[in-house]
């Protein structure tokens, strides 16, 4: 079905041609789903941009050729590539949010590729774009047809972008990290639709992820790309099994498993002995009846109910559970960026839900509880080089000024091993592990006795991720902070964590010791969610 010969791309930049693709060839055959997993920057998603003639303002096809049933892409005329598109190979993009229009309603969006198509008329392009809902399983689809993509999930939004691109029967579905942000049971909910419709409808599709259990559990090929080449293909078991190439047995060694420590995920050479850490036997915080309550248009909408449970010393503590459970909503009480509607937030004995959140901004508490936000690139100003984004709560609440200041700072990138080098970069400047690295030299700066963590890796690749989980670990140890991981991906969980709190729609259904709670869970959801994660790759082979 797809021929793609020596293709490569290049973006023209202010210091010259970058090569985003070296001459990669591969085929896609009728009815295959062939897995693209690589880190960021491999070249994975401008692959796909390049076969849909959709690359940004600079960015061209210098050589090569794909070719689709015949019909050569590269070559081929505007006109007939917008026949292609949506018709015969059509995408599902990485950000559903960001891939909707947010001031048309969806059912409107799905008539646009109808239309567009002739697949529908004027007449009955509403009853198509409503049957085309429901072949997602969104619930209700005549309602939803009218709703806007903000009043919709994230989940929802990702089964809308399914919706379009399935609209029109393509032959071939390109599939751009289609769970990137998606908790485990949505994640495995609108994959198992997509295999589902590809299958279904005899389609071929390429799936592009950085997950390898993603990947080996829903592809029957895989293809390995690093800096804009293919270093490796083969099928799941054999290629993760016994991977030939460096880099694929540093991605398989770099996904969490069970009953592997933490250490296990980085290199061999880089692996060092584990810090030693105590976890005391009294509560650093004692949360007790906490809940919230928002006033919503049809009555109030309950999104924590008087929950209850403690972190103790240098304890790390996993806060698990859907999109919507609550979680970010009581780590947002707990830093006090969020008033609580009733309870207490015991730390270290005070009751600091009875502080309003903005007195509590000026307290001498607030450098002992600090977060480290779930998106590293919206957390930072822009506008501010990673020494001043370090430098903000030193000069603030630390009140450093002079040569303490750039002293303390200097420590912090030590500490946190970013190399003084990028610390006049901007944002925009630096890789996401490196965004990473500075929210939590941010985070730690006034030796913090309590940690909130929000999904600080969700949107790292795995080598990346387990870097940043082992320097987690290690200030751990060094500081003696305690920490409270709220993530979705149990098998991180299961590594940073000595206790988790296991939460469904505001309440907490089950909690205790983490290996306890992964290995035998007692509540029917901590089993949906267990059984819903993608299961790793098995162990590489070793002689």
């Amino acid at each position: 079905m797809l021929n793609v010969k020596d293709l490569a791309v290049s973006f023209q930049t202010r210091r010259g041609a970058v090569d985003a693709v070296r001459g990669i060839s591969f085929e896609l055959e009728k009815g295959e789903i062939l897995g693209i997993v690589g880190e960021s920057g491999s070249g994975k998603s401008v692959t796909s941009f390049a076969l849909m003639r959709i690359l940004d303002v600079g960015g061209m096809i210098k050589a090569g050729e794909a070719v689709y049933s015949g019909i050569d892409l590269r070559r081929a005329t505007e006109k007939t590539m917008r026949d292609i598109r949506g018709r015969e190979i059509s995408m599902i993009f990485q950000n559903p949010r960001a891939a909707l229009n947010p001031i048309r309603k969806v059912g409107h969006q799905i008539e646009d590729v109808l239309r567009r198509h002739a697949k529908a008329t004027r007449q009955n392009a509403r009853d198509k774009a409503i049957e085309a809902l429901e072949a997602v399983k969104i619930r209700d689809a005549a309602a939803r047809y009218d709703a806007y993509p903000f009043e919709l999930s994230g989940g929802m939004c990702q089964r809308i972008v399914i919706a379009i691109a399935l609209a029109c029967d393509p032959r071939l579905l390109i599939a751009d990290e289609p769970t990137t942000g998606l908790d485990i049971t949505t994640q495995k909910a609108v994959m198992d639709l997509v295999i589902e419709l590809i299958r279904a409808r005899q389609m071929s599709s390429i799936l592009i992820t950085h997950d390898l259990g993603l990947a080996s559990q829903y592809c029957d090929r895989i293809m390995v790309m690093k800096d804009g080449g293919i270093v490796e293909q083969g099928d799941p078991l054999g290629l993760f099994s016994n991977p030939q190439h460096s880099y694929t047995r540093k991605l398989v060694d770099a996904t969490p498993r069970a009953g592997e420590s933490i250490r296990s995920l980085l290199p061999p050479e880089d692996r060092k002995p584990e810090l030693p850490h105590e976890i005391g036997d009294d509560a650093l915080l004692d949360v007790r009846g906490l809940t919230k309550t928002y006033q919503g248009k049809s009555g109030p909408v309950h999104a924590v109910k008087g929950i209850s449970f403690t972190v103790k010393r240098g304890q790390s503590v996993g806060l698990v559970g859907e999109s919507g459970c609550g979680k970010s909503t009581t780590a947002e009480m707990l830093v006090r960026l969020m008033d609580a509607s009733s309870g207490q937030i015991l730390f270290d004995g005070e009751d600091i839900a009875a502080m309003p959140a903005r007195a509590f901004a000026k307290n001498s508490r607030r450098g002992d509880i600090q977060m480290v936000f779930q998106d590293a690139t919206d957390s930072l100003n822009p506008r501010h080089t990673a020494r001043q984004t370090i430098a903000e709560p030193l000069q603030r609440l630390g009140h450093l000024r002079g040569q303490q200041l750039a002293v303390r700072i200097e420590e912090l990138a030590g500490l946190v091993g970013l190399p003084y080098s990028l610390l006049e970069r901007f944002p925009h400047q630096l890789s996401g592990g490196q965004k990473a690295r500075v929210g939590i030299a941010r985070a730690i700066a006034l030796e913090p006795k309590f940690l909130i963590l929000d999904e600080p890796t969700a949107a790292l690749d795995v080598s990346i991720q387990a870097v940043v989980l082992n320097l987690l670990m290690d200030l751990r140890a060094k500081l003696g902070m305690s920490y409270l991981f709220v993530s979705h991906d149990l098998h991180v969980v299961r590594l940073l964590c000595d206790h988790v709190v296991v939460m469904k729609a505001g309440e907490i259904v089950e909690q205790g010791p983490a290996l306890q709670v992964m290995s035998d869970p007692q509540d029917p959801y901590t089993k949906e969610l267990l059984s819903a994660a993608p299961k790793p790759p098995a162990r590489r082979i070793v002689a």
